[in-house]
């Protein structure tokens, strides 16, 4: 992005949030304008996209994400997403979006009923969304996972759209792409680790893109991902 104003990407700040400052920090690592923003904002601050950071938002009372959709920069959030603002939720903030009514279906308690952290392959199944313009479907990533309630499940109607719409950007697999039982770190149905909406500018995955852009600590497969992101944001600064 030499030479070019770099793209503002939001990334909201809700009590218990742990995972903003990460976020941020791979922002400006890949050539965006990092954006604080607070749970209680009214205003987006211009943004050119948004991210809602993993954490534990209000301690994760009644559920994870339950309380933090009521918080006040939700509405402009819901707003910019309706308008086809780039918006991307990593963990919690994946639990947001869904009880917010942007993303489909719901997050419980993994199967093993255990937390789990350790990085893990995902298989990319669609370039039609805002965060996977830059990849191809079919190959695989690394990215690291760390969470207690991260088994997506939705209705039979919901899933049924989900697979017929192509709404799943990422699923658990193995380092060759293979979808089983034996990749799927948290019983996931159908392995579902990542989903869009049929406009492809809300993303909402687990994993967590953030902790993989800095090849000195780990895995490097969230870069794409913020690549396309940032792509996507400067389009709309640009267009």
């Amino acid at each position: 992005m030499s030479g070019a104003v770099p793209p503002r990407v939001g990334v909201v700040t809700f009590p218990g949030s742990l995972d903003d400052r990460d976020a941020l920090r791979a922002v400006e690592q890949m050539g965006g304008e990092a954006v604080p923003l607070w749970h209680a904002d009214r205003d987006l601050r211009a943004v050119d996209a948004v991210i809602l950071p993993g954490g534990f938002s209000y301690g994760d009372y009644l559920r994870c994400g339950a309380i933090a959709r009521f918080a006040p920069v939700m509405e402009p959030v819901v707003a910019f997403a309706e308008r086809g603002g780039p918006v991307l939720g990593i963990c919690n903030g994946f639990q947001i979006l869904c009880e917010a009514g942007l993303l489909p279906g719901a997050m419980i308690r993994n199967r093993s009923l255990r937390f789990v952290c350790r990085d893990v392959w995902l298989r990319v199944e669609t370039a039609q969304s805002c965060l996977t313009g830059d990849l191809t479907p079919g190959e695989t990533i690394e990215i690291p996972i760390k969470h207690g309630e991260g088994q997506w499940i939705a209705t039979a109607e919901q899933l049924g759209d989900v697979e017929a719409q192509g709404l799943v950007v990422f699923r658990y697999a193995s380092r060759t792409g293979i979808v089983d039982d034996v990749s799927n770190p948290n019983g996931a149905t159908n392995n579902v680790a990542g989903i869009r909406n049929p406009a492809g500018n809300v993303v909402g995955l687990m994993p967590h893109p953030e902790h993989a852009v800095d090849p000195d600590v780990g895995p490097t497969g969230g870069q794409p991902l913020f690549a396309s992101l940032l792509h996507v944001a400067m389009a709309g600064v640009t267009g």
